[in-house]
Formats: C-alpha cells, sequence, structure tokens
C-alpha cells in the first residue's frame, strides 16, 4: 500500500493545516439539517479536501456515498446513485449518508449532460448531508454555487508539512535527514499528496533518507495554462516559457486563444497591437499544421506567440483573473440554447401532438406570445424550468422568478396537505357515498394524461 492512502487523516484532527476550514466543516456536521445548505470544498489538488470529508464521516459515525469524475456522471445516473443514496437511510447502522460528489467543477462534456442541473435538483430533495468537492470553485454554475455554502483549502505551508512527514518516518523505523524532509515540503508546493508521493519514491529500499536521495522523488512539474499565460505577460525568460509550453496539456491552437483572451491586460494599445501581430503571425503556422499534419511547425507557432506577447507586455503582468477566451463561452451558451430548443420542441411536440418540425417552424412565435400572458400557469401546465420558460419569454430573470414562486406554490401546497389531520371516520360520511360534484356546484372533467389545454 502506498503511503498516500497508509497515512490518509481517520479523524478530523489528524488533518494537517486548513483549521478554520476543518472547524467549519464540523460545525456544520454537528448539528446538520435539511435546511442546511451542502458544503462545496474547493482548492488546489493534494491538500486534503477529499480526506477531510472522510475524516468528518467517521467522526460523525455516517457512511459516504462517493461520486467521482471517473464515473458517468449523467443526471439518470447522478439521480439513481446520489439522488436515492440522499433521500433514504442507511442500511450500516451509521447515524447518515454523506453524499460526496469529487471533482464537481469538472461536470462537462457527453458524459456528464445534465449533471449540474441534477445536483442542484437533489439538493433541493436530499435529506441526507452533501458535500461537493472541486479544485475550482469559479467553474462551478451559478445554480450551484447558490444552493452552497463555499469552505476554502488554501494551499499548505512548509513548515506545517514537516512534521506529518516526520511522523511517517517515524511510523515506518526510517531515519530521515530534517535537510531532507525540508527539501520534500519545500518542493511539494504546498501540496500534502505530492510530498508524501515524493517521500515514498525516496524512501523506497532505503532505511536512512538523506538530501541526496531526492533527485528520483521530485513531484511532477507540469505546467498549468494559468501558469503560461501568467508568465508570458510577467515576462519570463523565453526558455523557460518554451519549457512551459511543452508541459501544458493543451495545444499550441487553445494555448494561442488563451493569450488572446487575456489579451486587455496589456499596458496600451500599442502593445495590444504588438500582441495581435505576434499570436496572427502564430495562428498562420498553426493552419500550416494542420493542413500539412506536419507537427514539427508548432514549436515555431509557440515560439511565436509566446515570446512575442511577452516582448509585447514588456513584464507588466497580468492584473486580474486570467480568463478562458471569450468565443469559448459564447459557444458554450449557444449548444446550451441549442440543447434547451430541442428539449422544449419535444416536451411540447409531446403534449400538443404536433410534429417537433412543424412546432419550431410554425407555432414556436405563437406558443411564446401565449406563454407571455400568463407564464405560471403554462410552467404548471408543461412542467417548464428556467431555462425553458426563458427561451419562450425571453426575459431570464423573470423566468426564474415564475419558476421560483410556482415552486414555493406546490410545495406550500404539499405541506397543507401533508399537515393536514385525516378524518377518524366514525360518525362521519365516507367520501366514496358522496355523490361527485357535492363540493362545489361545478363538475370539472380531467383531461387525458399528458393532455395540453394551450389550444
Amino acid at each position: 500500500m502506498d503511503w498516500v492512502e497508509k497515512y490518509r487523516p481517520q479523524r478530523l484532527q489528524d488533518v494537517v493545516g486548513n483549521s478554520g476550514a476543518v472547524r467549519q466543516m464540523y460545525e456544520w456536521a454537528r448539528d446538520w439539517s435539511r435546511q442546511k445548505k451542502p458544503l462545496v470544498l474547493y482548492g488546489k489538488p493534494g491538500i486534503g479536501k477529499t480526506s477531510s470529508a472522510h475524516a468528518l464521516a467517521n467522526d460523525m459515525n455516517w457512511e459516504v456515498v462517493e461520486l467521482n469524475a471517473s464515473d458517468q456522471r449523467t443526471k439518470s445516473a447522478l439521480e439513481r446513485v446520489a439522488g436515492a443514496g440522499s433521500t433514504t437511510a442507511s442500511l450500516s447502522g451509521a447515524t447518515r449518508k454523506l453524499i460526496l460528489l469529487d471533482e464537481a467543477d469538472n461536470l462537462h462534456g457527453q458524459a456528464d449532460r445534465g449533471g449540474a442541473k441534477a445536483i442542484v435538483e437533489i439538493i433541493a430533495a436530499a435529506r441526507q448531508p452533501i458535500i461537493l468537492i472541486a479544485n475550482d470553485y469559479y467553474a462551478l454554475s451559478r445554480d450551484l454555487k447558490a444552493a452552497t455554502e463555499p469552505v476554502q483549502f488554501r494551499a499548505l505551508q512548509a513548515r506545517s508539512i514537516v512534521p506529518r512527514l516526520r511522523q511517517i518516518c517515524a511510523a515506518e523505523r526510517m531515519a530521515c535527514d530534517p535537510v531532507a524532509l525540508d527539501e520534500i515540503a519545500n518542493r511539494a508546493g504546498g501540496d500534502m499528496r505530492a510530498a508524501v508521493n515524493m517521500l515514498y519514491a525516496a524512501a523506497i529500499g532505503k532505511e536512512h533518507l538523506t538530501a541526496e536521495d531526492l533527485h528520483t522523488s521530485a513531484k511532477d512539474e507540469r505546467s498549468t495554462i494559468f501558469e503560461l499565460v501568467g508568465g508570458a505577460y510577467k515576462g519570463l525568460r523565453d526558455a523557460d516559457l518554451l519549457r512551459m509550453a511543452v508541459q501544458v496539456e493543451d495545444t499550441p491552437d487553445a494555448v494561442e486563444q488563451w493569450l488572446e483572451g487575456s489579451i486587455d491586460h496589456m499596458p496600451d494599445s500599442a502593445s495590444r497591437a504588438k500582441g495581435y501581430a505576434c499570436l496572427s503571425r502564430a495562428d498562420e503556422f498553426i493552419g500550416r499544421t494542420y493542413r500539412r499534419q506536419y507537427y514539427t511547425l508548432w514549436r515555431y507557432a509557440s515560439a511565436i506567440m509566446l515570446i512575442g506577447v511577452a516582448d509585447a507586455a514588456g513584464a507588466h503582468g497580468v492584473h486580474g483573473r486570467i480568463l478562458p477566451p471569450a468565443r469559448w463561452q459564447k459557444m458554450g451558451t449557444s449548444k446550451k440554447q441549442k440543447a434547451v430548443r430541442g428539449g422544449l420542441a419535444r416536451k411540447l411536440s409531446g403534449m400538443t401532438h404536433i410534429p417537433e418540425d412543424a412546432l419550431r417552424e410554425d407555432f414556436f412565435t405563437a406558443i411564446s406570445i401565449i406563454v407571455e400572458q400568463d407564464p405560471a400557469t403554462y410552467v404548471r401546465e408543461f412542467q417548464l424550468d428556467a431555462d425553458e420558460l426563458a427561451l419562450l419569454i425571453h426575459d431570464r430573470a423573470m423566468a426564474t422568478k415564475v419558476v421560483k414562486d410556482v415552486a414555493k406554490e406546490e410545495k406550500a401546497k404539499e405541506k397543507k396537505i401533508s399537515g393536514k389531520e385525516k378524518p377518524s371516520g366514525k360518525g362521519r360520511k365516507t367520501r366514496d357515498n358522496d355523490p361527485p360534484g357535492d363540493d362545489s356546484g361545478d363538475v370539472q372533467q380531467d383531461l387525458p394524461p399528458g393532455q395540453a389545454t394551450l389550444f
């Protein structure tokens, strides 16, 4: 067993660092109720988010139901696993079940279609505590952030990592030089998991660990796109930029778009013009790469765009957040609207018995005008969500308010019905013997299931 798993914290008191976040988790769990929002633990990888969640479950005698990025996280899969787990009691004798969704900021693509929306719906109906884990809090959807309470985990300081490494060495009965432990802690960059892995790699087959043994245990120094873009605008050396370009997972065409997305951080218009010229020249090499399938040209594209942008920025730096290219957001919005429109067309087609193509081409405008007159009624009738209603009435704020108001009304009705006491039946005329329509003067004929009242 590797040491990361072997020495994973079993209790909250064993978690290294982030005492404020750990205290916030414990206070949340100590008097948990359905009125409390789920937690989102966020921060860079390897600093104890998942371990803290499991340690909390152990302290509270909770069973853990976990989903991570390797699982299929479609809406149906989430409702089947996390949804059922959040509304049913534990069979193992645990007091509660903790629903743990790891890498919640990575709900994207075909495999996770509908996942973010499903989580919000699961949260609304949950009867068990839920914890979400994310590396990037800002990558979560707006609805998901509104439905949860954030808990930030910060990178660990080297002086907090060293005592834990010393404990592991003592448990393994291995002598370690203090200089070696300090070196590991500094190399880890606040990542406890990386520090333990480096210690494990360096200690294999040894009874005494020295600083000279650490050359094989260096942390994976792969750069991120944020470090590469930030480095270009801060004016890092040419050799460092080209080395980082090889290490990032993004291809040069994606790097070019990230650099373009941050071009507004340039100090003046002349610098921006110079930066755009370099990106334009690099784009020519990227185009030739794909046309000729000669990927050696990528190195020229990388050199032109990175060194050129660094020269244009003049080490001005990035004053603000590094964001993905704006066109990506527009493309994502367009794709989402297309999916919402297609889903709404299928729903209305089934309820009105109008073919989808005819409905989209001939009836969509008419339906929109009708729905605008009384949106709340059609939210109930067609079971519309905020996205679908906004598509019909072209007002996102109003659509969100109407859907929330309808949901509150339905919840109040359910609560009122469930709160009524059932009559004892003694000295009371049964409902079965009452003639139909006695309670009201009008006789209302129910529509067949699925029949709409639009036309």
